[in-house]
C-alpha cells in the first residue's frame, strides 16, 4: 500500500514537472520570436540609417543639417531598439536559467526520493530478516520444548507403569503370603 502511494505521488510529481517544462518552453519560444522580430526591425532601421548617410540634399551635393539630424534620429532609434533587445535577451536568459535551475531541482528531488525509497527498502529488508531470525529461533525453542515435553511424558508413563506394577506386585505378594 505504501509503495502504491509512493508510486502515485512520484507519477503526479512527474506530470507536474512535464507540464511546467512545456509552459516554460512555450514562454521561451515566445520570447525568442519576440527578439527575432526586434532584430528584423533593427535591421530595417539600420538600412534606413545607411541610406540616410548617403542622402545629400544640399547645394553642391553636400549634406544638410536636416540630413544629419534625420540620420542621428534613426541612429538613436536603433540604439533604443538595441536597449530593448538587451532587456528582452536578459528575460530570455532568465527563462533559460530558471528552466535549468528547475531541471536541476527536479533531478535533486528525484535523487533524494530514490535515496529515501532505497533507505526504506533496506530498512524493510533488515526488519524482515530480523523477524525471520526471530521466527527461526522461536521454532528451534519450540522444537526443544516439544522434545523435552515428550521425554518427560515418556518418563512419567514409565514411572506410572512402574508404580502400578509395584503396587500390583506388592498386592500379589501379600495375597500369596496370606494364602
Amino acid at each position: 500500500m505504501k509503495r502504491l502511494f509512493s508510486l502515485t505521488a512520484l507519477l503526479l510529481f512527474a506530470a507536474c514537472v512535464f507540464a511546467q517544462v512545456k509552459t516554460d518552453s512555450a514562454a521561451y519560444s515566445t520570447q525568442r520570436a519576440k527578439i527575432n522580430a526586434m532584430l528584423a526591425a533593427r535591421k530595417v532601421k539600420f538600412s534606413q540609417y545607411d541610406t540616410s548617410l548617403t542622402k545629400r540634399s544640399g547645394i553642391f551635393h553636400m549634406q544638410t543639417k536636416g540630413d544629419i539630424r534625420k540620420s542621428n534620429d534613426i541612429l538613436m532609434d536603433i540604439v533604443g531598439t538595441d536597449d530593448e533587445i538587451f532587456i528582452e535577451l536578459k528575460k530570455l536568459f532568465d527563462y533559460r536559467t530558471s528552466q535549468l535551475n528547475y531541471t536541476n531541482y527536479q533531478k535533486k528531488q528525484v535523487e533524494s526520493n530514490a535515496k529515501e525509497v532505497e533507505k526504506t527498502r533496506i530498512a524493510f529488508m533488515t526488519t524482515i530478516n530480523r523477524l525471520r531470525e526471530q521466527n527461526d529461533d522461536l521454532k528451534a525453542t519450540l522444537a526443544k520444548q516439544k522434545a523435552g515435553y515428550e521425554s518427560r511424558q515418556k518418563l512419567y508413563i514409565i514411572v506410572i507403569v512402574l508404580t502400578f506394577s509395584s503396587i500390583l506386585a506388592l498386592a500379589f505378594t501379600k495375597r500369596k503370603r496370606k494364602a
